[in-house]
């Protein structure tokens, strides 16, 4: 069966694109969530005028994660913990702390788009990267000192 997206999916397409589907995976999985839609000309030019107005907004996204990822390039975080022997912390340092620092200097940013491959366990300085965009994505210097 063919089908056009609607949606970004991984291992299957992009936006817009016409895709061969077995029926079953369009009609139990797809369309029911608005993933895709039948691929008819009437819905052919329907997708086209839905992709059009996605890549406007894609462009405008992307140029406000870049104008951020600018702003926040001078930006370094400052995080006090309790610390024991050994530098070893009490507890650690996790995205959404990160995230609630970024928030005391005025930058919103979702705790989800702070890639961490485990949380941050001893003082030090560390890179924390965190990712504005698919295609923006800048990395922060991070210092955990102890706590007083």
């Amino acid at each position: 069966m063919e089908i056009i997206l609607r949606e970004d999916i991984d291992k299957l397409g992009q936006r817009g694109q016409v895709v061969k589907v077995t029926a079953g995976y369009a009609r139990n999985y797809l369309l029911p969530r608005r993933l895709a839609v039948a691929a008819t000309e009437g819905n052919k030019k329907i997708v086209e005028q839905e992709r059009q107005a996605h890549l406007r907004r894609e462009v405008k996204v992307q140029s406000e994660a870049q104008e951020l990822g600018k702003m926040m390039g001078s930006v370094e975080i400052t995080i006090t913990q309790k610390a024991g022997e050994n530098n070893q912390l009490f507890g650690s340092v996790t995205p959404a702390d990160i995230a609630a620092a970024l928030e005391k200097q005025g930058y919103s940013v979702d705790r989800k788009k702070i890639q961490m491959d485990e949380p941050i366990k001893t003082l030090g300085d560390f890179k924390v990267a965190v990712r504005l965009h698919k295609d923006v994505s800048v990395d922060l210097p991070v210092h955990v000192v102890k706590e007083d």
